[in-house]
């Protein structure tokens, strides 16, 4: 994999965190002439599509293309073209929103994630059955959260944005981004790098019982917007599912779990553990929403919402990301200036956490808001794009043009 592919998805997620940081200093003291709501779709944007998209491109693309598939330009050309619609994203979302110019890039970019998913499709050679049904799934799920955006139109065009059908659109795509394509793209590479000897019977049931509580926990976002308690119960079932996943896949890979772990170095060990514990505490999350109030407030409270997304996005996803990078040298675990970084950003974000989640708290228990909530939330926000920074100068400081 070429060097500058990685570094590419460093830079996107290092501008994504300085459009979070200035999102958050936005609360401490309005910037003139920068549209709040703009900015926000641009971040979102390029943290999706720009990080954790390109960066599961480049890792699909090196662990599960065979050497002789790489040679291939159209996987280079395809890289670019994506880039170029991620740019456009960057640069058109904060100055004008959705509108006809960052429509046009983000639909080439679902268009290029098309083609992408047919040549991995045919170009894919995972070595293990698991590594294999979790990939082609995660393919699948990306394909299928665009029927959201697909609707996005319609919904405008019949109902307004007020409607629930253009609100339920939203929760969809992402639903099965995050969930779908996110997680179980993640899933198909930790598979590959525990190189698991697993019981067929055993994964068909994680696998499919993961499946279901996907599909079935969006009934908790369509319930935000649909009054009916057929879809909480529908949730609930969900989670339950979920968690029996949960516990199988933990029975799946600790036989071998020792073996994959002893061999890391201290900071690849902090980065897995952090991510299995930003995993462990989502499930939490998904089980403490099963108490009808909470699943309430757990849409109501901003700070809630945003806590949860960022757990997903920077707890769990970046974290494995983070480590697939760690353990195959496309990150130096044993440079100084990375492993700070590392360290800075994982502060940075445990200290967000905290403060969304106890804040949300504060407002659940109308306690009113801490006091220089904000500005403490600015201030602890500026350790993640350091990091980055960090993380993204070791990256270009790297000899080699080939990882």
């Amino acid at each position: 994999m070429r060097k500058y592919w990685i570094l590419i998805c460093f830079v996107n997620f290092f501008i994504a965190s300085l459009m979070g940081l200035l999102l958050r200093w936005m609360y401490v003291a309005p910037i003139e002439g920068v549209n709040f709501q703009f900015l926000m779709h641009g971040h979102s944007h390029v943290a999706m599509l720009g990080w954790v998209y390109l960066m599961l491109y480049c890792l699909i693309f090196h662990f599960f293309i065979p050497k002789e598939a790489q040679q291939k330009t159209i996987y280079n050309r395809l890289f670019w073209v994506t880039q170029l619609a991620v740019v456009g994203m960057m640069i058109d979302f904060p100055a004008q929103g959705y509108a006809f110019v960052s429509i046009l890039f983000s639909t080439l970019h679902i268009f290029c994630s098309y083609y992408f998913c047919y040549l991995i499709w045919k170009d894919a050679k995972p070595a293990t059955f698991p590594e294999k049904k979790m990939l082609r799934t995660s393919l699948f799920f990306m394909m299928f959260s665009t029927l959201g955006v697909w609707c996005l139109g319609p919904a405008v065009g019949l109902l307004g944005k007020a409607s629930a059908f253009y609100q339920i659109a939203i929760q969809f795509f992402l639903h099965f981004q995050f969930n779908g394509w996110f997680l179980f793209a993640i899933l198909a590479l930790f598979f590959k790098q525990v190189k698991l000897n697993i019981n067929e019977k055993k994964f068909n049931m994680f696998y499919n019982l993961f499946v279901i509580g996907t599909v079935l926990t969006l009934a908790l976002p369509v319930s935000w917007y649909l009054q009916n308690a057929i879809f909480y119960w529908i949730n609930a079932v969900g989670v339950v599912i979920q968690l029996l996943s949960a516990v199988l896949f933990i029975q799946l890979i600790q036989p071998q779990f020792q073996a994959f772990f002893a061999p890391l170095s201290s900071l690849e060990k902090t980065v897995y553990q952090f991510a299995f514990f930003s995993l462990a505490l989502k499930i939490v999350i998904q089980l403490v929403v099963l108490v009808p109030e909470l699943a309430h407030v757990s849409h109501q409270i901003r700070n809630f919402v945003i806590g949860y997304i960022h757990l997903t996005m920077l707890g769990i996803i970046t974290g494995f990301l983070f480590g697939f990078a760690f353990q195959n040298g496309f990150i130096d675990s044993k440079s100084v200036i990375q492993k700070w970084g590392t360290l800075l950003f994982l502060l940075g974000f445990v200290a967000t956490e905290i403060l969304l989640f106890l804040q949300g708290i504060w407002l659940f228990l109308n306690k009113g808001s801490f006091p220089d909530y904000y500005l403490n939330l600015f201030l602890s926000s500026i350790f993640l794009p350091t990091g980055l920074l960090l993380l993204t100068i070791g990256i270009s400081k790297l000899k080699s043009k080939i990882i």
